[in-house]
């Protein structure tokens, strides 16, 4: 937190509480129905932490559910006459804190402007509130014959605009890309309550400085998305999938490699090690194989999925995989994909409580990543599963622990940084997709270094002269 959000935030905490948070609700009543102003003390705390451990969570003074785009801007004049700080949310599934409450902050949950806008299948975009919901927006563009690619593994529950806030990622990216590359324009409500426009609904545009993409993974710290220009693609064929077991994640990764070095381009790609795949049956008896060390899912959406399946499947082979089984048909690949989504609860079903890491590195360097992991895990005396975006080298190191365990606390923190470290010696990044938030701020300044902290500060001041977006996350 810098001393300007500091300062700010110290400020109020020093006026009497009561005379404070009673000025505050009356500014946001004189614009906002009653119903949007929520105060009661056990409501407002459910506000106050998304789904990331070991992050530290204050007490909000209030909670705002705006339904407009003149609501926000009535809640960001009242933030900025009070000097009062801002958290935006959305469905608070993110995994690093970003959500978190600061004490004394007003919450700005976005999720009742959940309105979708405008599909247009000529331009090939949609338009649509941040509060919409990513699997809800995906079924509604496919009834027009187009697509929404980004899916996060939450995208029955997260919604666009918390997608946009930390630059979510998905199990397509291998060959569609991430949110922000299909995010052509936006409206933001600044700080002070004045309305931006940037970027279009154009295919192409170049006009100034690219502010979108400044926006997106900004994690609420420079404004407050209200409304967003999406690009689509057409609906690709039904997607068949492949799994390859292998008896080591080093042959698995291997096969990645080989895959990627073929110029295959899968419309997923995504491993699982043997403890993820464990955690999987245990928690939903999937009937996944235990034996492997590691299970490869690949899967087309071309003309021809069979036989570009039956290509890929001779390279696993080549890998040295044990088994390969192509689905029979879309039922069976759909028993898969939700095999992999449910990944990430399966491990916290371990021990209760878990640490899910997100970094990024070369595919070369893949294999690497899994060996280091597993020499953390057998130092620490911990279970950490590993699935990964294997087709951007994007992974999950899965700390499991039990949370009333002091020393296997201390122990899970200490593996989740040596994971990070892990990732930046291979030549990597401490995130691929969910942000930096509160947990990983002292390691993105190790990441991009002093001078890069300097300049991302000197954006934040610009956009956030008081600090009062989002205060003590990113840096």
């Amino acid at each position: 937190m810098g001393p300007r959000c500091h300062a700010v935030i110290m400020s109020r905490i020093e006026a009497p509480r009561d005379e404070v948070t009673g000025n505050l609700v009356d500014r946001l009543l004189s614009g906002l129905p009653a119903d949007a102003v929520l105060t009661d003390p056990d409501v407002t705390a459910s506000y106050a932490n998304d789904m990331a451990s070991f992050c530290p969570a204050g007490t909000p003074a209030v909670v705002v559910l705006p339904r407009t785009v003149e609501h926000v801007q009535h809640i960001m004049r009242t933030a900025t006459d009070l000097r009062v700080p801002v958290v935006p949310q959305g469905a608070r599934t993110g995994l690093s804190g970003a959500a978190n409450a600061s004490d004394g902050c007003i919450v700005l949950s976005l999720t009742k402007m959940d309105r979708i806008l405008e599909i247009n299948p000529v331009d090939r975009v949609a338009v649509v509130e941040p509060g919409v919901i990513n699997a809800a927006l995906s079924r509604a563009v496919g009834e027009h014959g187009l697509y929404y690619p980004p899916d996060p593994s939450s995208w029955e529950m997260c919604t666009i605009g918390g997608n946009i806030g930390t630059a979510s990622g998905g199990l397509c990216c291998v060959k569609y890309g991430v949110t922000a590359e299909y995010v052509l324009g936006l409206d933001v409500v600044l700080a002070d309550g004045r309305l931006m426009s940037t970027g279009r609904r154009t295919a192409k545009g170049v006009a100034g400085y690219d502010l979108t993409r400044l926006f997106v993974g900004s994690e609420g710290s420079l404004g407050i998305v209200v409304r967003a220009t999406l690009g689509l693609r057409p609906k690709p064929p039904e997607q068949l999938v492949l799994a390859a077991e292998f008896a080591s994640t080093a042959a698995a990764c291997d096969a990645v490699c080989r895959i990627m070095a073929a110029g295959h381009v899968p419309s997923l790609l995504e491993l699982m090690d043997r403890t993820t795949v464990k955690a999987v049956n245990d928690l939903g008896n999937m009937g996944l194989p235990e034996s492997t060390e590691g299970l490869l899912l690949a899967a087309f959406d071309t003309t021809d999925p069979a036989a570009d399946l039956a290509a890929l499947g001779a390279l696993c082979e080549a890998a040295g995989a044990t088994e390969v089984v192509p689905a029979d048909d879309a039922a069976e690949s759909e028993m898969l994909l939700q095999a992999r989504r449910s990944s990430l609860v399966a491990l916290e079903a371990v021990k209760g409580t878990t640490m899910i890491d997100d970094v990024c590195v070369p595919r070369s360097r893949l294999g690497d990543l899994f060996d280091g992991v597993q020499k953390i895990a057998d130092k620490h005396g911990l279970t950490i599963g590993v699935v990964a975006h294997a087709g951007d080298g994007n992974t999950h190191p899965t700390v499991c622990f039990d949370a009333q365990d002091p020393d296997e606390r201390r122990r899970a923190r200490e593996s989740f940084d040596e994971i990070m470290a892990l990732g930046l010696e291979l030549g990597g990044t401490i995130t691929g997709e969910h942000g930096v938030g509160v947990l990983k701020k002292e390691w993105l300044a190790r990441e991009i270094g002093p001078v890069g902290v300097e300049m991302q500060r000197a954006v934040k001041q610009v956009f956030d002269p008081l600090g009062i977006l989002n205060p003590g996350k990113l840096f």
